[in-house]
């Protein structure tokens, strides 16, 4: 089953995420016309503090809608497609089975929300490790920029990459949720330079589609309030939220299936190399308390975890925490950097 046909296949929930940002739009609407409305008793002065407030009121509205419902409906997605790339098939009827899984894997809301805010730390951690290499080329003459545009490039990508790893536990139903998401960061932390390879096509079409999405709707949006004599940095405003509605369902939608296709075959094939957990608690401390997380869990994800942690501590090697090299048991500071362990 290709990338294309897991996207078709799952639109329902490219439907539901662009009902939730028209109802974030259709919301926003009706406080400008009441924040404005009132704004304008007192006059210029007044629209200005009422613009100010519908702004405000505008962000709250979003992200209430976007933080639970927006993540329950993208859990519900990442288990679909995490489900079709792993078996090659999609569920005769994809958002119940998606809502089953989020369920059974996750119990609750908050649980979901713990690990991907675990996740998400643990992987944005990991990467200003990466950033300090580009760093260093900033001092080279004329390289600023493009050590700059690097860095948006890699923030952007960043945002599927966390989710790729939340596929994961899905994809491993017979352990506990901390550890899955656990070997899901160590994945990429492997396939690093793969997904960031295919996350440069995702730069690209998540700028192309939002410029070219909001300056369609500017011009629609923009005559209309012309006719009406209203103000062009409001049309301006709609016009980006519409196109980041759009976006939100059907440009990111796209992306997640795209990047997390390409993550689920390359961790299929990928044979986790254990001293990695011991780097990662090192250089993030967001895995660290992800994968503490998973050495807490009863049963068969317990001992996994604690197979990977490796001997008790007396007699495990230290790994530093500023380069990641493999320590001697009891020593006090890096062989490789010298760094105090």
């Amino acid at each position: 089953m290709t990338a294309k046909e897991i996207y078709f296949k799952t639109m329902k929930f490219n439907w539901l995420k662009l009902g939730l940002g028209a109802a974030t739009v259709a919301a926003s609407a009706v406080l400008f016309g009441i924040f404005v409305g009132i704004g304008s008793l007192f006059g210029s002065g007044g629209m200005g503090v009422g613009v100010i407030i519908w702004i405000a009121a505008t962000g709250v509205v979003r992200f209430a809608l976007m933080h639970y419902l927006g993540y329950m409906v993208k859990a519900g997605h990442i288990a679909v497609i995490s489900e079709a790339v792993m078996s090659g098939s999609v569920p005769e009827d994809p958002w119940a089975a998606g809502k089953a899984m989020v369920k059974e894997r996750f119990v609750t809301a908050n649980v979901y929300f713990a690990v991907d805010k675990l996740v998400g730390g643990a992987v944005r951690e990991l990467q200003r490790v990466v950033q300090k290499v580009g760093n260093l080329f900033g001092a080279v003459p004329g390289m600023d920029a493009v050590v700059k545009l690097g860095k948006f490039f890699i923030d952007l990508s960043l945002g599927y990459i966390d989710e790729c790893c939340l596929g994961w536990t899905f994809a491993h139903k017979e352990q506990d949720v901390w550890k899955s998401a656990a070997d899901g960061v160590v994945i990429y932390a492997q396939n690093w330079k793969e997904l960031l390879k295919n996350a440069a096509k995702i730069m690209v079409t998540v700028i192309v589609a939002l410029a070219v999405c909001t300056l369609a709707l500017f011009l629609v949006i923009g005559l209309l309030f012309r006719l009406f004599h209203w103000s062009g940095i409001i049309a301006f405003i709609f016009a980006l939220m519409i196109a980041l509605a759009i976006k939100y369902a059907f440009v990111d939608s796209w992306i997640l299936v795209g990047t997390m296709f390409v993550y689920m075959k390359a961790a299929q094939t990928t044979v986790i190399t254990y001293d990695l957990y011991g780097r990662l608690c090192g250089m993030s401390t967001r895995f660290k308390e992800l994968f503490g997380k998973a050495g807490a869990a009863p049963g068969p994800a317990r001992a996994e975890a604690a197979a990977a942690n490796g001997p008790p501590d007396g007699d495990k090697p230290v790994f530093c925490g500023q380069c990641g090299a493999k320590n001697k048991p009891g020593v006090k500071f890096c062989g490789e950097c010298g760094a105090k362990l």
